[in-house]
């Protein structure tokens, strides 16, 4: 199961530079020199590569990539500071590979589950101190076992081979890629902490006007990760991305015991991106009306007709529906359901959309992109990727594990400190070569309505995230998880309902799109896979579908709390 997780970004031309700013360390960010760390881990790698090509059977490649992160947090709770923090850690991900390019230990075990090279938690911790001596032997020990660890999963490798059926994809099991050399400032993050706790607090006071929350939080986080990259194949990189976050979250229950959230979240990569304290206040009030309309809204049953999502909602809708089903290793794996795979040069979408997966832009649609990075975790260049154009799929998300007709990287290899890389999703944008406005999306919404004899319509304006299911044993289908949705009636009424979740498979709600409008909407989010959770983003219209079917969301059986709040009864409010 694939996830994606809110963290939707508003941008703001508001300078806070008072409270958040960058300036360079005195070893790389001004003068862009060689780290220490950098240093020591190609020395080690030299090393250790030269020393193991003496064995009988010798590694054919060796990468370490450490990964130093520093995070500051600040949270408060209905205007109350419930953490102020910083952390600063510092691990390794080492990949031994033995055998060649063609088949080595990393290849698919069949018929026993995931592989012994299977992606997934893969670290060793690494000294925060930049002494060369301790960062070397944390590598030099990791480094032989992994090796000898790969020894055993090359022998598995070959035996499982002779005893299963031929493969269908036949591809090698590590591409060639040029090595890359580059070294690139590493900003100091610095958060003024104290400033923070004073405004959570802010944003989170107002809340205490309305006696039905039982949750109420606001998350300011600063994460910068600084990566180092050394390869036997020449490569040697130092890189780092930023992230600024503020995220809100309230939430109540419904008399009937449905638990009803509502987030607001805002994201930049510098910290000019961020909003002033008007713009976030205006968005806790509106949050504090939604989630009153909520509590009253009527439920919706199960449903299938025309729908229109809104350009957030359709981000969210194509990341799942269709990006975690382009990634590169799934055409590979025979467990997966390969939906797009014998479909390229094919219309899998309407002619008049086009999806690209560019790491390299930075700002879309007046939003920072939380998704650009300049180099994946597998020492490979960012570049962008044309997926589908004019309604035709050309492309796949590619790391370094080939697929039959794509035998090289696009620079998607990625994965979360700690994780082995995978192919996985940058920034997604949605590009529309015929949009209508947002009154004619309507229309032909209401037109569909008339047409299909339905009492309503229904539009998803605001989501909170969603999941997919690419495997071939289980159904292969996605559920994205709304928010704010309305019933649109024929005559152009627009009614707040709630207890829908969308759900489909892939294939059938892509044949039903029918036009987009002209919006530029940007969902920032993290979305979590086989390694780990890595930032993206998705851009896109809203669309009109010709026929969604929706489910009854999951609901709490336990009622709402039976005291008042504390606040409401000493404010003598009531509920």
């Amino acid at each position: 199961m694939k996830t994606l997780s809110l963290l939707r970004a508003i941008s703001c031309p508001c300078l806070v530079a008072a409270f958040l700013s960058c300036t360079g360390t005195a070893q790389t960010a001004r003068s862009g020199s060689v780290s220490p760390v950098l240093s020591a881990a190609k020395t080690e790698l030299d090393r250790d590569f030269a020393e193991l090509k003496k064995q009988p059977v010798a590694p054919y490649y060796l990468s370490y990539e450490i990964i130093d992160s520093n995070t500051a947090t600040v949270s408060s709770s209905f205007g109350a500071l419930v953490h102020s923090g910083s952390a600063h850690r510092r691990t390794a991900h080492i990949d031994v590979r033995v055998g060649d390019y063609a088949l080595d230990n990393t290849h698919q075990v069949r018929g026993k589950g995931p592989s012994l090279g299977a992606s997934g938690i893969s670290s060793v911790v690494i000294p925060v101190d930049d002494d060369p001596l301790p960062i070397r032997s944390a590598l030099w020990i990791e480094t032989d076992k992994r090796y000898k660890r790969a020894l055993t999963q090359l022998s598995a490798v070959q035996t499982n081979n002779q005893v299963k059926v031929e493969q269908e994809d036949k591809s090698d099991d590590f591409s060639h890629e040029k090595p890359e050399q580059a070294v690139e400032p590493i900003p100091e993050v610095t958060v003024d902490r104290k400033l923070w706790e004073e405004k959570t607090r802010k944003y989170t006071a107002p809340f205490h006007r309305y006696g039905d929350l039982f949750n109420a939080t606001a998350i300011l986080t600063a994460d910068q990760e600084a990566r180092w990259f050394v390869s036997s194949d020449g490569s040697m990189i130092q890189t780092s991305t930023t992230y600024y976050r503020l995220f809100i979250e309230a939430t109540s229950k419904a008399p009937d015991g449905m638990e009803l959230p509502r987030y607001e979240s805002f994201a930049a990569l510098t910290p000019q991106g961020l909003p002033d304290d008007a713009t976030v206040l205006k968005a806790v009030d509106k949050m504090i009306a939604d989630l009153k309309a909520l509590r009253a809204a009527p439920i919706v049953d199960p449903y299938t007709g025309p729908a229109i999502l809104s350009g957030r909602a359709t981000a969210v809708f194509f990341h799942e529906v269709f990006g975690h089903r382009i990634e590169g290793h799934r055409q590979k794996n025979e467990a997966e359901g390969q939906t797009f795979k014998k479909m390229v040069g094919q219309q899998v979408l309407p002619s008049f959309l086009s999806v690209d997966f560019d790491p390299t832009i930075k700002r879309y649609g007046g939003v920072d992109l939380v998704g650009s990075y300049t180099f994946d975790d597998e020492g490979v260049r960012a570049r962008p990727v044309v997926s589908v154009k004019d309604g035709v799929l050309e492309n796949f998300l590619m790391g370094r594990s080939p697929i039959e007709g794509f035998p090289n990287s696009n620079g998607h290899g990625r994965a979360q400190a700690g994780f082995e890389p995978v192919a996985r999703q940058s920034n997604l944008v949605i590009v529309n070569s015929k949009p209508v406005s947002r009154e004619e999306l309507k229309k032909l919404l209401i037109a569909q309505i008339k047409e299909q004899n339905k009492p309503f319509g229904l539009y998803f304006d605001d989501i909170q995230g969603g999941f997919t299911l690419t495997g071939r044993s289980i159904p292969n289908a996605f559920n994205v998880q709304p928010i704010m949705v309305y019933r649109i009636y024929p005559d152009g009424r627009e009614e707040l309902v709630r207890g829908v979740d969308l759900v489909g498979t892939p294939l059938t709600v892509f044949s039903k799109i029918l036009a987009a409008d002209d919006e530029k909407a940007v969902f920032n989010g993290i979305c979590g896979a086989e390694s780990g959770q890595v930032p993206v983003s998705a851009s896109g219209p809203g669309i009109l579908i010709s026929q969604i079917e929706v489910q009854k969301k999951a609901k709490s059986q336990e009622r709402p709390p039976i005291l008042p709040v504390p606040f409401a009864a000493a404010q003598g409010g009531a509920r």
